[in-house]
């Protein structure tokens, strides 16, 4: 269950980076998705015990953003082509 809020943060982060430009996109993601996994490791409790969970949280982060930003695309590249 600690795991749901960095999923559920990066599933709205990439759905937010769909909306950016190309060229912001990658450094607005990196910063928000650090950003996104520090409050995901403080909102779950996990940094009472390790600060080093914050290696799990912000990489699930911006992978599941990078996911979300895909399928967010193909789904209106998808529409568009209908």
């Amino acid at each position: 269950m600690e795991e749901l809020v960095p999923v559920i943060s990066g599933i709205l982060l990439g759905s937010f980076l769909g909306y950016l430009r190309p060229a912001r996109r990658l450094r607005i993601g990196a910063i928000l998705a650090i950003l996104m996994g520090i409050l995901a490791t403080v909102a779950s409790g996990e940094f009472r015990l390790s600060w080093g969970y914050l290696l799990v949280d912000i990489p699930l982060v911006a992978g599941v953003a990078a996911v979300s930003l895909i399928l967010v695309h193909q789904l209106r590249w998808a529409r568009s082509r209908s």
